[in-house]
């Protein structure tokens, strides 16, 4: 179970103020899992209703009436609710909007019942029904694929998760541990964090275990656009959710590349539908002039990430290609791969009630383009960050970054052990030479989980 998740759902449970609890996030990113996990951690006796399976309940939902909809809920399910001692856990609310609605009532009339719902799509059954979230009366978690630390514990790697999260700069990190995580990290490239491919992969430490079901996911996910859209929708939906792992970190998104027989406002349409079924993140690009960062975001300007790693992998047909090629040439870790999965672990980095969001930097210039990665902040200070899929790479938007936000310290992602350097060259800007010097953290790849932690550390 996700730790920080874990710790938000107790904190959740034991407040005086406690409000109807809605997790959020794409299909298949273990919703219901963490919800049943809760249940047994905490002795709570887990009342577990299935709005797509249950869908007679749509008419006492539409009551609006919690006496009436726990009733009828204790009758269909045969046990009985009772106050602090059992946890309902509405799941797949989408099916019955009214149900999303109902949480409000809950909240106001039945405040001593633990009350969780979950569901992907939420956005697209309140437009059919033409009506809001409750908002003010539910509480919001978010939640996407599990982190490679996660995968770690999953896979009974204690020892090098304690030498993870036990790290601290300056101290020598384990040559054994370091190449041990560099493949446990490829091996997560293929993978990805969706639970039920880490659960193959846990149970028989091969890759070749998740094809199938990483090919199940992506066909409940295509099958998911019937749902939300109609017509020639479902046909655009199709094609472009086909046409998403080209376009994932590949800079900045143009309509026109995606679907060229299209019109740029029918993409742009198809793009938002994908986004909010968590599909894919549109990462903004941020002026980086200020905080907060959202203050100074382009919506027009901004690239990818698709949900998952591993789903990217398997969307590009990487399934198909011998493990032999794969490792001779590296293909799992390149640049777009690796701007993926560090991505898509930045986006949950933050405190989990609050939705995700991830900006970038971006220059346009008439002779050369400057492009940061990512952008993060962290106490009050803009952090650039740099994502490198080997060992080495040159810095020249980090310096361009660093020349004209006037930063200080600077983060990087590659394939060597953590280390910590002065920086200090001469920068070619519009206005002349300019010499610059900054602090720049190095850091493995699989040290991203560890990354704002060891950062605070080292620079105060």
């Amino acid at each position: 179970m996700k730790r920080t998740c874990q710790d938000h759902l107790v904190a959740w449970l034991n407040s005086d103020t406690r409000k109807p609890l809605l997790i959020r996030g794409a299909r298949q990113v273990g919703k219901s899992t963490l919800v049943r996990l809760f249940a047994r951690a905490q002795g709570l006796s887990l009342c577990e209703v299935n709005c797509e399976r249950h869908r007679k309940l749509e008419s006492v939902f539409a009551t609006m009436d919690p006496t009436a909809i726990r009733r009828e809920i204790e009758i269909t399910l045969g046990t009985q609710i009772a106050d602090q001692k059992t946890l309902l856990f509405i799941d797949e609310i989408q099916a019955i909007p009214e149900a999303i609605q109902s949480l409000r009532y809950f909240y106001e009339e039945m405040p001593d019942l633990p009350l969780v719902a979950a569901g992907s799509l939420l956005e697209f059954a309140l437009q059919k029904k033409s009506f809001s979230m409750p908002v003010g009366r539910v509480e919001y978690l978010y939640i996407g694929p599990m982190s490679f630390e996660e995968f770690l514990d999953a896979c009974g790697e204690d020892v090098l998760l304690s030498e993870l999260r036990g790290y601290r700069m300056g101290s020598a990190f384990s040559a054994a541990a370091h190449e041990r995580l560099c493949a446990l990290t490829r091996d997560y490239y293929f993978v990805g964090g969706l639970p039920a491919a880490v659960l193959e992969y846990s149970k028989q430490r091969s890759t070749a275990a998740v094809v199938a079901v990483h090919d199940s996911i992506l066909e409940t996910y295509r099958d998911d656009f019937g749902k939300y859209a109609t017509g020639k929708e479902v046909d655009r939906l199709q094609r472009l959710f086909d046409a998403l792992s080209g376009a994932v970190t590949g800079g900045k998104f143009r309509y026109v590349n995606a679907l060229p027989e299209e019109q740029p406002r029918e993409v742009r349409s198809a793009l938002m539908m994908l986004a909010k079924a968590g599909v894919a993140t549109l990462v903004h690009h941020a002026s980086c002039s200020g905080l907060p960062l959202a203050a100074g975001t382009n919506d027009r300007i901004f690239k990818l990430l698709m949900l998952d790693v591993g789903l990217l992998h398997a969307s590009l047909g990487v399934h198909d290609i011998p493990a032999s090629v794969l490792q001779q040439r590296n293909l799992l870790t390149e640049g777009r791969a690796a701007e993926q999965f560090i991505g898509q672990h930045l986006l949950y980095c933050g405190t989990p009630h609050r939705r995700p969001t991830l900006h970038y930097w971006l220059r346009e210039g008439r002779s050369s383009n400057a492009e940061v990665d990512f952008v993060l902040t962290d106490q009050g200070r803009i952090i650039p960050v740099e994502v490198k899929s080997g060992r080495a790479g040159a810095l020249r938007s980090l310096h361009q970054f660093v020349a004209e936000k006037a930063a200080g310290f600077a983060l990087r992602f590659d394939l060597n052990p953590p280390s910590v350097q002065d920086i200090a060259v001469t920068v070619s800007t519009e206005s002349g030479a300019q010499q610059i010097a900054y602090r720049l953290l190095s850091l493995p790849h699989y040290m991203v989980g560890q990354a704002l932690r060891v950062f605070g550390e080292t620079f105060g």
